[in-house]
């Protein structure tokens, strides 16, 4: 059947129309926000290259997570800024680093939202790295016990899945072990299997003030050119013991994501991050974008490549449209 018989733009006719036979759903319970925190009280500090996104104290936490409650959006994942910085990171496993403590923050005032934590060192070491540094090397599998002790912490404060995102080999199973041993077992973790090298991270390295003090993360971090990579990343997160896997950043990567999805069977999460957030932003301060339209049409593409949850700073914003749009 052939035009003039068949005519595709009849279901296009009406908004109603249009809502019935669509392909791919975007709602605010599939967006798992990111919250900047640190120490202090009163603190709700605008981030210059985020606008719309703030640095936080832990006494801000209840009425943030009461409006993400509000809107529908079942998750946040934790970023912590520290107060001292050192070349392990010990904040980072401290019970009563800041994490922790805001962990123990939410679950007290919205048991409900899930609280998903960052597993890596570079916000607390001195160097900005995600590992040990010896002679400008990070050590791999020295590091991997850290990691395991800042999981356990984490889950010890309340937290209900734990993310590692420090691209290092064995990091999962390190983890999974680490929780299991110390009673855990109940504990996902999502783990942050594909994560490129990637120019778009710049703001949120002001946001969590985590810039490397030398080098880059290109030794750990995945080459922008290799997707038969990705596959073997994930595979073995997933041998490993990963319940979750991730994809970031998510736009320059979609078909990285579709590639994860239709080879693996587990929940997929991309990563829509600071440098996709703030470009549509300026853009739209300026006039040039109409900012609704491009950020539900950013997030609906992230979906319809195979995310089932995006990791995304838009997420109160689309929540209030798509309410709007329902």
């Amino acid at each position: 059947m052939s035009f003039p018989t068949l005519r595709l733009r009849r279901l296009r006719a009406t908004p109603t129309l249009r809502a019935l036979v669509r392909e791919t759903t975007l709602s605010p319970a599939q967006f798992i926000y990111p919250l900047f925190v640190v120490h202090g009280e009163n603190v709700r500090r605008e981030i210059p290259s985020m606008p719309g996104v703030f640095q936080q104290s832990i006494d801000q936490l209840a009425r943030e997570t009461d409006e993400l409650a509000a809107l529908g959006i079942p998750a946040v994942v934790l970023f912590g800024i520290p107060a001292h910085k050192d070349p392990v990171g010990v904040e980072n496993f401290d019970p009563n680093g800041i994490v922790q403590q805001a962990a123990r923050a939410i679950k007290q005032a919205n048991p409900d939202i899930l609280v998903i934590t960052d597993v890596c060192l570079c916000e607390y070491t001195d160097h900005g790295h995600c590992g040990i540094i010896r002679d400008a090397e990070i050590l791999n599998d020295e590091t991997l016990d850290i990691l395991g002790r800042v999981a356990v912490s984490h889950a010890a404060a309340g937290a209900d899945v734990v993310a590692p995102s420090g691209m290092l080999d064995g990091m999962v199973g390190a983890i999974r072990a680490a929780l299991d041993s110390a009673g855990h077992s109940g504990i996902s973790i999502l783990s942050y299997a594909v994560k490129y090298a990637s120019g778009f991270y710049g703001p949120f390295r002001d946001a969590a003030q985590s810039a490397p003090a030398f080098g880059d993360r290109r030794t750990h971090q995945m080459d922008p050119a290799n997707v038969r990579e990705a596959l073997r990343e994930a595979q073995l997160d997933v041998d490993e013991g990963a319940d979750m896997l991730m994809v970031k950043p998510a736009l320059p990567y979609l078909d990285v994501i579709r590639r994860v999805h239709e080879r693996f069977d587990l929940p997929l999460a991309a990563y829509n991050v600071s440098g996709e957030y703030s470009m549509i932003k300026a853009a739209a301060e300026r006039g040039w974008l109409d900012e609704r339209r491009t950020v539900l049409e950013t997030l609906t593409g992230i979906r319809r490549a195979g995310a089932d949850m995006i990791l995304t700073y838009h997420a109160k914003d689309a929540a209030r449209w798509l309410a709007e749009i329902d």
